[in-house]
């Protein structure tokens, strides 16, 4: 059954199928949904018992579990699955961690990286240390080193690993969905709020942002460029994008622009990807 839309489709909330739409929004298609999540580090440990490092973006909290997600061939879910622990490690918006970041971007601890690392123009890199110019501190319940640089530091366990697109066969697993339990929280004391035990105070912590590939603060400025913002966003979309099973959306033909006619907005669409 074909599952992509026709060309008599309506698309909900416009209102003609000839890609006339509302004059305030337009349907898109980016490889990447990167609307604005926490950067953080995450800790590992390798199989000699060296610590590896790995910058993300994909981290969310709910009660004291974090989802976090992963490139499924990356060294960290590797590390992860053998150990079952791992530290998440928040920086802040400073141009100092930005620096360590970039540091780690494009670098990974698997010594034959995968094709679609090398697409994207990753390295093996032993020494994550070296190459971020962080320093190790010690976990209390865990064996992965924490990050001392980070004004927050949780030590995690592992709880269950989801592999995504489960229902789409070339892509199963190509992205993975993890869940932690955190078991400590250490942050700097500054942040702490007065006259609490268990409080952070707000006003106190910005964490640094990643907004589609660039980094941000809280105050919607960027902090300082980002190496991973070199990528070509649609290197990603090999990830999610199928072969084999289309679904509503892959319709193979993507959105260049959106222009006026006089009689409403109307989007330019081409066969291509940019």
């Amino acid at each position: 059954m074909d599952h992509g839309p026709s060309a008599s489709m309506k698309f909900p909330g416009y209102d003609t199928p000839d890609q006339t739409f509302s004059p305030t929004h337009s349907p898109i298609n980016p490889a990447i949904l990167y609307w604005g999540t926490p950067v953080a580090i995450y800790s590992t440990l390798n199989e000699d018992g060296s610590t590896n490092l790995a910058p993300g973006s994909s981290v969310w909290f709910l009660g004291h579990s974090a989802m976090v997600g992963f490139d499924g061939e990356s060294k960290t879910p590797s590390n992860l699955r053998r150990e079952k622990q791992m530290v998440i490690n928040l920086p802040d918006a400073t141009p100092a961690m930005v620096e360590a970041v970039n540091g780690l971007s494009g670098t990974t601890g698997t010594e034959v990286p995968s094709a679609s690392k090398v697409d994207r123009g990753y390295v093996y890199v032993k020494d994550k240390w070296a190459a971020s110019g962080l320093t190790p501190q010690n976990s209390t319940y865990i064996k992965p080193a924490r990050v001392r640089e980070c004004p927050v530091q949780m030590e995690c366990e592992l709880t269950v690993i989801h592999d995504t697109m489960s229902d789409v066969p070339d892509r199963a697993g190509l992205v993975i969905a993890v869940e932690l339990r955190v078991l400590r929280v250490h942050v700097r004391n500054e942040l702490r709020m007065k006259g609490h035990a268990n409080r952070i105070d707000p006003d106190k912590w910005s964490p640094l942002i990643m907004n589609f590939q660039e980094f941000y603060g809280l105050d919607n400025r960027k902090v300082g460029p980002s190496k991973v913002g070199r990528i070509a966003e649609e290197k990603y979309r090999a990830l999610t994008q199928s072969d084999a099973v289309k679904l509503n959306g892959d319709d193979g033909t993507f959105i260049d622009g959106v222009e006026e006619d006089g009689q409403g907005t109307k989007l330019r669409r081409s066969s291509t990807q940019e």
